[in-house]
């Protein structure tokens, strides 16, 4: 998984790269964010340790049954068995709405960890 979540940080999506260059280096009111970061058996997009936060980025094929049956498993174990928060956003949020994704992001930091 360590292998597969290291190759995945050199092709970030568009959308992610965006997303990527608000979050890094504590730019987003000094929190620490790791990309593409593997837990369990899961790589995530983006993750704070320390506010427990999980960041997913949901393209074209996550409307697809299949994928959005597997991204809903895949929350439920972040949530319940690993008590992390996760927040998702699409292509089209982060590309047109950036201020607002950053706002909700900031919302979720604020709230305590579970």
């Amino acid at each position: 998984m360590q292998d597969r979540a290291r190759e995945l940080r050199k092709e970030l999506t568009p959308a992610e790269k965006k997303l990527w260059s608000y979050l890094r280096l504590g730019q987003l009111d000094g929190w620490q964010w790791r990309k593409q970061h593997a837990v369990g058996t899961y790589s995530v997009d983006f993750f704070c340790a320390k506010a427990k936060l999980v960041i997913e980025v949901d393209g074209d094929t996550h409307a697809d049954p299949d994928q959005a049956a597997y991204d809903a498993e895949r929350t439920r174990w972040l949530n319940e068995q690993q008590h992390y928060r996760v927040l998702r956003f699409t292509n089209v949020e982060i590309h047109r709405h950036i201020e607002a994704v950053l706002e909700r992001i900031q919302e979720a930091l604020k709230e305590p960890p579970s």
